[in-house]
């Protein structure tokens, strides 16, 4: 096998160290994230939807066992994003409302943007689940921008 760089990808100098790491870092914090937005997202949706959010439908709803989505329930609430009482609903504190509209705005953005960009709605819905944890404010404004450049022509 060649050493040599394949003539259809353009060959990508490594990065020095620090800057290297700081960007796994990056990630890492965003995939630590990931879980917490998409818990408090659908919590709110289930609220705005049904008037409250119980374990079970949590649980069902992320594909996961009750005990896995429990564990995960009570650290979020130890983190003070909700609040909840056993056998009872979930709720939001102010701090997890805030976090669920801002997942949301990012996830709406992310999928509006490759809807912008010619992808289908079905593969849209299910990439901008993954790159809205993932995408930096830089980002999200230069997709408004193209949104908006599209909207208009």
């Amino acid at each position: 096998m060649s050493a040599e760089p394949s003539s259809t990808s353009p060959e990508r100098p490594l990065q020095e160290p620090d800057a290297q790491a700081e960007v796994f870092a990056v990630v890492r914090q965003a995939h630590q994230m990931e879980s917490t937005e998409d818990y408090v997202e659908l919590i709110d949706d289930l609220i705005r939807t049904n008037g409250e959010a119980r374990l079970v439908e949590v649980a069902e709803r992320l594909g996961i066992s009750q005990p896995s989505a429990s564990k995960t329930i009570a650290r979020l609430q130890r983190e003070g994003f909700v609040t909840s009482e056993p056998y009872r609903s979930i709720f939001l504190t102010d701090t997890g409302k805030a976090l669920a509209d801002a997942s949301r705005e990012r996830h709406d953005l992310v999928y509006r943007f490759l809807l912008a960009i010619g992808v289908s709605e079905e593969t849209a819905k299910i990439d901008s689940e993954g790159v809205e944890h993932h995408v930096s404010a830089e980002t999200l404004h230069a997709f408004k921008r193209i949104i908006v450049k599209q909207q208009k022509s």
